[in-house]
């Protein structure tokens, strides 16, 4: 292989360059002073993402992950509440992230001993095994399927029945000593199987390991609720209480109407066919649960079913990058908010397909769509119910605009009945196997 090195004479002539052009000295003292972000911001990308919505969903309060990485879980959650609080004149009702974060950390700590089991015969640098050290067995982020598997399970409670912790609000310790914990458990059960331990040795070994991440679990996030009253008042100050349910009991009482075997994720990942069903089955945390699987349409597909519910008064889970071209205390999302091409005078242009080829996109994030501003039947903004708290964005809300959503989202969450019934007849499709480090992991 060829390598190139960086001589005396590169040096110079790399300087010399520099130097030859007196506005660089000008925007040095600018971008040192000021800071990359500040110089490239541009004021004129936000001029119409102001807060008005011609198609809106009703909502109140934002709730806060805080230090955590649990948007997902939130994002689910808060399309639950809203039609709870439509449903029961409740506004600002929160249900427990903590409830279904402890419950994913036992989920996620089983299945991945049986993917260490399962792969102990490969050798310890092949890349799936890899994958599956690598990524973080404690970590935080997840699919929607994974919250919706969680949810079928388990169940929901309110955050009165199940609150949060000191942990479950920066859960970067927690994170830390489950990576620990579970590498050092595929540590030993890899030997065990290749040292031919029996196979009830091996249940036995893993069984206590579990009881292990239990008690992590429980000492940080505390022990889930068995049954629980629930006492609250609407917002005609109306007394409620209903006694001794289970969190299934609660779940399938006060929010079933949301079947969520009827929900079906779009993907808009140009760098696969379109018009297929995907599968990520490497990211699944609960054993037997729901599947991971997106179908993948172009983005207008995606914004047309995004509308349609949104018209019939639903949020819209949706994952996203949002670390591009946002500004976080403001909460805007623009397509062209900071021009750093401009700026260093480079060539920074990749099409959507060509980032997710070349890692230079990835999906960061999860929030919900709660509106949109139709201008002649087409979409310029959208209204975006972040996990951030009330502090960034509008009251905690973000504005959107419609080429953002082109750029940098990925998935949507949309009931079955909203798409068309060409569209529908592709859910029938067996589902093609993505790799576990695909540009959708």
């Amino acid at each position: 292989m060829t390598e190139t090195k960086i001589t005396e004479q590169d040096l110079k002539e790399l300087r010399a360059a520099y130097d030859e052009n007196p506005t660089n000295a000008i925007l040095e003292r600018t971008v040192t002073q000021n800071g990359i972000g500040n110089v490239s911001y541009d004021e004129t990308a936000t001029e119409k993402l102001n807060p008005v919505f011609s198609v809106e969903v009703k909502t109140g309060k934002v709730s806060n992950q805080k230090q955590s990485g649990r948007c997902w879980m939130f994002a689910l959650l808060n399309t639950l509440k809203h039609q709870f609080g439509a449903k029961y004149n409740v506004k600002d009702f929160e249900l427990s992230q903590n409830y279904l974060f402890f419950w994913d950390k036992i989920e996620r700590a089983n299945i991945f001993y049986d993917r260490i089991i399962n792969t102990a015969n490969k050798p310890l640098d092949d890349r799936t095994v890899q994958y599956f050290l690598e990524v973080g067995p404690g970590a935080d982020g997840g699919q929607w399927a994974m919250a919706v598997s969680l949810v079928q399970k388990y169940g929901v409670v309110p955050t009165t029945a199940f609150s949060e912790t000191n942990v479950s609000e920066s859960t970067g310790d927690l994170k830390s000593i489950l990576n620990y914990k579970l590498r050092s458990d595929a540590f030993k059960l890899r030997n065990m199987v290749n040292d031919g331990v029996s196979e009830e040795d091996i249940h036995d070994a893993r069984e206590q390991m579990l009881a292990e991440v239990y008690k992590i679990a429980a000492y940080s996030l505390g022990v889930p609720p068995k049954t629980f009253d629930f006492e609250y008042r609407d917002d005609n100050d109306n007394y409620h209480i209903d006694r001794d349910l289970t969190p299934k009991a609660f779940y399938e009482k006060y929010l079933s109407d949301a079947d969520l075997d009827d929900y079906v994720v779009l993907s808009n990942s140009p760098d696969k066919e379109y018009d297929k069903m995907y599968r990520l089955s490497a990211q699944e945390n609960v054993v037997d649960g729901r599947k991971i699987e997106f179908l993948n349409l172009p983005m207008e597909d995606l914004k047309n079913a995004a509308i349609a519910q949104l018209k019939d008064g639903q949020a819209v889970w949706f994952a996203n990058d949002i670390a591009r071209q946002s500004d976080r205390k403001k909460g805007f999302l623009a397509e062209n908010l900071y021009h750093y091409d401009e700026l260093f005078d480079v060539d920074l242009s990749m099409s959507k397909k060509e980032r997710l080829q070349y890692h230079e996109a990835c999906v960061s994030h999860a929030t919900a769509l709660t509106g949109v501003d139709l201008v002649d039947d087409k979409p310029t903004k959208w209204k975006v119910e972040n996990s951030w708290g009330s502090k960034n964005g509008v009251n905690g809300y973000f504005i959107m605009d419609d080429g953002w959503m082109n750029e940098y989202v990925y998935e949507i969450v949309i009931n079955k009945k909203y798409l068309s019934n060409d569209k529908t007849a592709l859910l029938s499709q067996s589902p093609v196997e993505l790799a576990p480090w695909d540009s959708l992991e």
